[in-house]
């Protein structure tokens, strides 16, 4: 079968270059190895970023000035009028929020007053204050930002359903390359170019394609979940760094009960925890936070994410979504759930060196398939 392009990899940007390659009229096709929405993607808050966060240094780093458009082309994704139709997907809450409590809070008023910050972020009266937020305790500050906070599985069950067919599940000892094609099992595959957007994934297929660069690096997160009575919050605690003390999305569950899921600086700094000592230092981070909420009788759990990014001086976090090249094969990491659209961009530039074949494809005799789960979903909660 001869293709324009094979994919390999099901999380957010396989599945949004597929799309947008699908667009464009070139053949393609995605092989995942587990199951769709990836590992990174599906467990990721579900924020789309706009940068403010990475502004909190007092100037506009490159990550800041990267991601910042980001928020508007999802929005209109999200309003059935952008480059994909994400119309369907859930839309958890349209803004993220920014909170400070004690001197922190005085200074964040001067920094979001200044000219470079008024369009990102907007102060909330107290009168507006949303739970858990509202109450005579709180004595901070709330900002609130333009970046909107969707359902994972939501989206990417939207995605797949757009993909139809094009998306099969392969078996890594099935999987061979040759000079010119792709065998899986017994099927054989003559892409014109090959992009690999499977996250820690990407090392073993460089390694069976003979490939030593790009290099790849991996910043793990250890995540904290609580589920109960909760009020829904969509807010990162600020201390006096780029990255957020902790920030919390919720996501909703049968009966009425919510999952915080906790990231941030809990979550980098808490890699090396064990999952009761992280559980441990997330209540005492929330009752320093939220005195005032009684957090009695939650149910607890963590999780451990390896991040995988292309392999930065220092290890440092990258600014950008990373598209690289050595020859046919295409390697990306996006970084952030919301580089996706940017990650198709260059995907496609790297493509326009050759027409699109137009010709019809049809989905492999393979398994489709499945969707990955949900983290709460599947933990061990205590």
């Amino acid at each position: 079968m001869n293709l324009d392009l094979l994919i390999f990899g099901g999380g957010i940007a396989g599945l949004w270059t597929l799309l947008r390659a699908r667009q464009a009229g070139y053949s393609v096709l995605l092989l995942e190895s587990r199951a769709l929405g990836g590992v990174q993607s599906i467990a990721s808050q579900g924020i789309i970023h706009g940068g403010t966060k990475y502004a909190l240094t007092g100037r506009l780093s490159e990550a800041a000035r990267a991601i910042g458009e980001m928020p508007g082309r999802w929005r209109a994704c999200l309003e059935g009028k952008g480059e994909l139709n994400l119309s369907p997907v859930r839309l958890l809450s349209p803004h993220q929020y920014l909170w400070s409590s004690g001197s922190l809070a005085s200074g964040l008023a001067g920094f979001f007053g200044s000219r470079a910050m008024r369009s990102r972020a907007h102060a909330v009266p107290r009168n507006q204050l949303p739970p858990p937020f509202d109450q005579a305790e709180f004595h901070g500050a709330l900002y609130r930002l333009d970046e909107p906070v969707l359902d994972t599985a939501s989206l990417m069950a939207t995605l797949v359903e757009q993909a139809g067919g094009l998306c099969s599940l392969y078996a890594p000892g099935e999987l061979s390359f040759g000079a010119e094609s792709v065998r899986v099992g017994d099927r054989e595959l003559k892409p014109r170019h090959i992009l690999l957007a499977a996250g820690a994934g990407n090392a073993r297929l460089l390694e069976s394609l003979g490939l030593r660069h790009p290099k790849m690096q991996r910043r793990p997160l250890h995540m904290v979940m609580a589920a109960g009575a909760l009020p829904p919050v969509y807010a990162h605690a600020m201390e006096a760094s780029a990255n957020p003390r902790i920030t919390i999305t919720s996501h909703p569950l049968a009966g009425g009960e919510w999952v915080w899921y906790l990231g941030g600086n809990l979550a980098e700094r808490g890699v090396d925890r064990s999952p009761a000592e992280q559980i441990r230092v997330a209540r005492r981070e929330l009752g320093e936070l939220l005195p005032w909420l009684d957090l009695s009788g939650l149910k607890w759990a963590t999780l451990k994410i390896d991040r995988a990014e292309v392999a930065t001086p220092g290890g440092r976090r990258p600014d950008d979504a990373f598209l690289g090249r050595e020859g046919r094969v295409l390697v990306t990491w996006p970084t952030k759930l919301a580089f996706a659209p940017r990650v198709a961009d260059r995907v496609l530039e790297a493509l326009s060196d050759s027409a699109p074949s137009g010709s019809p494809v049809a989905g492999l005799p393979l398994e489709r398939a499945p969707l990955a789960p949900l983290p709460w979903e599947v933990v061990q909660w205590s």
